[in-house]
């Protein structure tokens, strides 16, 4: 019966489809269409293959497989006739790069409890967190528990409601209550030490659910070890740091446990209340001492790339729409099946090439359209985000002239693009231009399939978030035209099992005519984004736009 509906839903979208697009289209000038249709498949399956071609060994930052990347690209923007839009009229940015790394032989974690210490081991117990701040930093205090550290005052819950833990270290559960739409849990589980700093606190342990096996710390440990790496201002200070956390750790599940030995509530418990989504705080009557020891171990010489399309509007061009991939990927890695290049096919190379392709859709028109275009290949987007949060903190252009960004990164095309998932849409007026598009194109929108993934707050559109400026974040969908291929578990195993790691080559079997549809998504909604009258707002009362648009949220 289920089928018998689905193929009459079907046919029914399939009658109403040309009148829609027809509609849509009345937004969308011809010559426009004319060009979106002129999209190349082949030429993004050629940039690819060029990004992600052994010789780059992975691109990653400051190497010189990052700075063969970088030459293809900016000859790219040259062969298109884009204009050099990074500093001294060059198409660069630099982006001063830094990378500490805790020295475990001199580093320490010990639980106190009714005065008997117990050293806890590092790597196989614990994780330190480097700290930028201080070659040396120690803290000696009582641990109180907060729940998933949480203050969410217009969802009405705050784990820190009743409690004091002014010069104490909390401990807390990551992620977020399971009840919270899916991206404003997505900002409060990667916003725990802000708010930790916010009410007084002076160190961190986090640990995750038993259930939660993403973030265990004998998994974790290996790439830990490798050190954090911060953006630094013009003085040099590294950036995104909480100086007041004196000492910040992960815990193993079983460490976890031991925390509540004299506490009043049980661990069993405080799961249990975790899992009801409860907002809870209690003393656990132990004391936690850690010394980190961080050796700032390299500098790395990182950079964007920054080009534009000029608009055509006397006033308009002044402002901006910004269309980003991350060109970086991991390096060189433990071999994999004898492979250790890790060659970010899909993660960016792919984005890249589309946006390139996208680029080249504006390029071709016979008038560019009112606002200027800036197509930017960030760094250290693997490293947090790095080269996307130095841009919108310190663009090329007037900060307040960027009315947009949308962002590329590893879209996913191993089917067709039936569907898409806009991230940041139902944020702002740019849902929009994101209906019209997709309805020209024939494609669905579609709710999150993976809101535990926290997707949002994971590429480089969220950086302008950060800055106020809405933004738009496309991956395909969950429709795959075959019934026997199931989208969202093709998606899940693909983050599985090749996601950051050498298997992610050209090796794939890639929908390129899928990509394509991505380009002219990009191209479309750039444009219609670009033309329009007025610049986008977020939409009254958004959680994003009242919290880096207009000021923290009140209840």
């Amino acid at each position: 019966m289920r089928h018998l509906y689905t193929s009459f839903l079907l046919a029914f979208v399939a009658l109403l489809g040309p009148n829609v697009a027809k509609s849509q289209s009345d937004a969308i000038p011809a010559q426009v269409q004319q060009v979106a249709k002129t999209v190349r498949p082949e030429a993004i399956k050629n940039h690819m293959r060029i990004l992600a071609n052994d010789s780059l060994k992975g691109r990653k930052p400051g190497s010189r497989g990052f700075d063969m990347a970088a030459e293809y690209v900016v000859n790219q923007f040259k062969t298109l006739g884009l204009q050099p839009a990074g500093e001294n009229k060059t198409y660069r940015q630099n982006v001063p790069l830094g990378r500490w790394q805790v020295k475990e032989e001199n580093s320490t974690v010990t639980l106190i409890t009714k005065g008997e210490e117990r050293p806890l081991t590092i790597g196989r117990q614990c994780i330190l967190n480097p700290n930028p701040d201080l070659p040396t930093s120690e803290v000696n205090a009582p641990v109180v528990f907060v729940g998933f550290g949480v203050t969410a005052p217009e969802l009405d819950y705050d784990d820190y409601k009743g409690i004091d833990v002014k010069g104490k270290i909390v401990a807390y559960f990551n992620g977020a209550p399971a009840t919270f739409p899916s991206n404003q849990r997505a900002f409060y589980s990667s916003s725990k030490a802000e708010n930790a700093v916010a009410h007084g606190a002076v160190g961190t342990l986090a640990f995750s659910m038993p259930t939660d096996l993403r973030n265990r710390v004998e998994t974790a440990a290996p790439r830990a070890r490798l050190g954090v790496y911060k953006w630094r201002d013009k003085q040099g200070k590294p950036q995104r740091t909480f100086p007041a956390i004196k000492g910040a750790a992960s815990l193993s599940d079983s460490t976890a446990r031991l925390l509540f030995a004299q506490a009043g509530t049980p661990f069993r418990d405080a799961l249990e209340n975790a899992r009801k989504n409860h907002p809870q705080a209690f003393p656990l009557n132990v004391a936690i001492r850690m010394k980190t020891q961080t050796d700032a171990v390299e500098d790395v010489a990182g950079y964007n790339l920054v080009s534009l399309l000029p608009g055509t509007d006397p006033v308009l061009k002044n402002e901006y729409v910004v269309i980003v991939a991350h060109l970086d990927h991991l390096g060189i890695t433990r071999p994999v099946k004898g492979d250790s290049i890790n060659n970010g096919a899909h993660d960016n190379a792919s984005g890249v090439a589309i946006n390139l392709e996208t680029a080249r859709l504006f390029s071709s028109l016979p008038k560019a359209p009112r606002r200027s275009i800036l197509f930017v290949c960030v760094t250290g987007e693997e490293l947090g985000l790095l080269g996307s949060d130095y841009f919108a903190s310190n663009p090329t252009v007037p900060k307040e002239k960027i009315v947009s960004n949308q962002t590329l990164d590893m879209p996913f095309f191993f089917h067709p693009l039936l569907d898409i998932v806009p991230y940041g849409a139902q944020h702002s007026s740019l849902d929009k231009e994101v209906s019209q598009a997709a309805s020209f194109l024939g494609v669905q929108i579609s709710p999150d399939p993976i809101p535990e993934q926290t997707v949002f707050m994971r590429s480089d559109h969220f950086s302008f978030v950060r800055q106020g400026i809405p933004a738009l974040f496309i991956k395909s969908g969950s429709q795959t035209g075959n019934p026997n291929l199931d989208g969202t578990k093709l998606n899940l195993n693909w983050r599985a099992t090749i996601y950051h790691s050498p298997h992610d080559d050209m090796n794939q079997p890639f929908d390129f005519n899928a990509a394509a549809k991505h380009a002219q998504l990009q191209f479309l909604v750039g444009y219609l984004t670009a033309q329009a009258d007025g610049r986008p707002t977020w939409n009254k009362g958004d959680f994003f736009g009242t919290k880096f648009g207009k000021g923290e949220l009140v209840k």
